[in-house]
């Protein structure tokens, strides 16, 4: 793996890193992707690039992975939806043995930029307790209480990124992803995020002839959501970007989760019987971003709107429903 390459993305066979990696070929650069996954579980897997399964959480194997890279997007982490977040705090935890170890091995290799995937989870929770949230700034995530396990280690991760500029001179830009969804991503199996879980049950409600569905909590929740290829542009932006400082990516058209509902129900022309399992993971009550740094700084706003969105990922969540179900 000592070849020049322009581009590494660390998590490559995850839902965001796919993505990221079929649009950077787009634009003629050579990529490595690299995942801990075995390749056949990957989301995609684009035949131009060059294809690692490594574990990134070993110095050695992060080494290798950066070793003539120009450019590294570090997207690997173990993580999911709320059900995997709240339940498996430590292995969250853990992938910090990835964040570091990626940091120091880029920073070693002479790496132009480094580009850290954090998350709308570093925010201090006492500012998320209503549905009826204010949009979160930047500088909400200090006095530190983020979400516990993966919150903490995405803050930590961020700090890293910060010292590595301070002390070595070493350019890295962090973006705070707020709940990023679209095709080809997670929609089953317990690390699915709510757009592609609701997504999934109202397809299923559709292809069963059972219009009924449970929510996890009240529905009065509220978040935003970010298609995937805002994702994209924000992050490549972000990345070749003058400023250092962490930044929202992010919508901000916040709903409910029962609106959430009511607009996949609208795509799929369906009415669903909700039942309500309070007793469920349901996270904090309410979670927006507030865009007005990446506006002053990039002029930035999301293009893709949420209806929009989800129209697409519904279509591709019905066809892999409709299959599983053949």
């Amino acid at each position: 793996m000592s070849k020049q390459v322009d581009v590494v993305v660390a998590g490559g066979g995850g839902f965001i890193g796919g993505h990221l990696v079929g649009d950077l070929l787009a634009q003629g650069l050579t990529v490595r992707s690299i995942d801990i996954k075995p390749r056949h579980e990957w989301y995609q897997v684009h035949q131009d690039a060059e294809n690692v399964v490594a574990d990134l959480s070993l110095l050695d194997s992060a080494r290798a992975g950066v070793a003539g890279a120009r450019q590294v997007y570090m997207l690997a982490a173990d993580m999911g939806g709320m059900g995997f977040i709240e339940n498996n705090k430590a292995a969250c935890m853990m992938s910090v043995l990835t964040s570091t170890h990626m940091l120091r091995a880029a920073h070693e290799a002479g790496t132009e930029r480094y580009f850290y995937s954090s998350s709308a989870c570093v925010y201090a929770a006492g500012k998320q307790t209503d549905p009826n949230v204010t949009a979160l700034k930047e500088e909400d995530a200090y006095p530190a209480q983020p979400e516990d396990g993966y919150g903490w280690e995405k803050l930590f991760s961020e700090r890293m990124c910060r010292h590595y500029t301070e002390d070595y001179g070493f350019v890295t830009r962090v973006a705070r992803y707020h709940n990023v969804y679209g095709p080809e991503g997670t929609w089953t199996g317990g690390r699915e995020k709510a757009p592609a879980a609701v997504c999934r049950k109202v397809a299923e409600a559709v292809v069963s002839g059972e219009h009924r569905l449970e929510i996890w909590g009240d529905g009065q929740q509220s978040r935003s959501f970010m298609y995937i290829d805002d994702c994209l542009r924000g992050s490549q932006m972000i990345m070749n970007g003058d400023s250092g400082v962490p930044v929202n990516l992010g919508s901000s058209e916040l709903v409910t989760i029962n609106q959430l509902v009511d607009l996949v129900e609208q795509i799929a022309g369906v009415r669903c019987e909700r039942t309500y399992r309070l007793d469920a993971p349901q996270g904090v009550r309410g979670r927006n971003s507030d865009n007005t740094l990446i506006r002053e700084i990039y002029g930035w706003e999301p293009s893709v709107a949420l209806l929009d969105g989800l129209e697409k990922t519904y279509a591709w969540v019905y066809d892999q429903v409709k299959r599983s179900h053949q």
